[in-house]
């Protein structure tokens, strides 16, 4: 039974990345991707966060050859941006184009475009999350993904099966709580009982 639920749990967790913002596939012509924004949510990285915790890993998903780099510092009052690298039309790219992996302490700064690139970048800061990825999809001429049929069912009995956890740990609650209550009771009892005897 537990390698059952584990099982529906991974597959609960790839529908997940399958489907909703960022579930897209980027055009022939992006060549890279660049994150940079700060650690905390404070100072306008906010919205910048929810894109790269959200939306990133669907857009890897779906565009797993596509470099994207997650630039991240402790410098909250810094820039927040995301940055698009496109191919020149025409242009053929060196196979060794340099990238930077990523990184937490800020090491990882967007390149320079190489020869027959060129980049685009958006500011994210004191932005929506939603606001930042549709300029994002605007811009870099992203395809959304719809969901499949079979995907659908699947997320919708996920949803079921939260509401149903719901209910089954609040009825859990209600439960600990009467014996709880009961408990009390009895001990409440069990003292007054004491003290007429002492009483008497």
């Amino acid at each position: 039974m537990v390698g059952v639920i584990r099982r529906m749990n991974h597959l609960t967790e790839l529908v997940r990345i399958r489907n909703g913002p960022g579930a897209a596939i980027l055009p022939q012509d992006v060549t890279r991707i660049h994150m940079d924004f700060a650690h905390k949510i404070n100072g306008g990285h906010m919205g910048p966060r929810k894109v790269w915790r959200d939306s990133l890993p669907r857009l890897k998903y779906w565009n797993p050859t596509i470099p994207m780099v997650v630039n991240r510092s402790d410098n909250q009052d810094g820039p927040a941006t995301l940055s698009i690298y496109f191919r020149e039309p025409g242009a053929t790219l060196a196979s060794d184009v340099p990238m930077p992996s990523s990184s937490a302490e800020g090491f990882a700064k967007a390149p320079a475009p190489a020869a027959g690139e060129r980049v685009l970048t958006i500011d994210m800061k004191e932005r929506r999350s939603e606001a930042i990825l549709k300029e994002f999809m605007d811009k870099s001429g992203a395809v959304p993904v719809k969901t499949t049929p079979q995907d659908e069912a699947l997320l919708r009995e996920v949803e079921d099966r939260k509401a149903t956890g719901a209910i089954d740990r609040e009825r859990i609650r209600q439960e600990n709580e009467a014996v709880k209550r009961e408990k009390q009771m009895i001990a409440q009892a069990h003292s007054e009982a004491a003290a007429i005897k002492a009483a008497l």
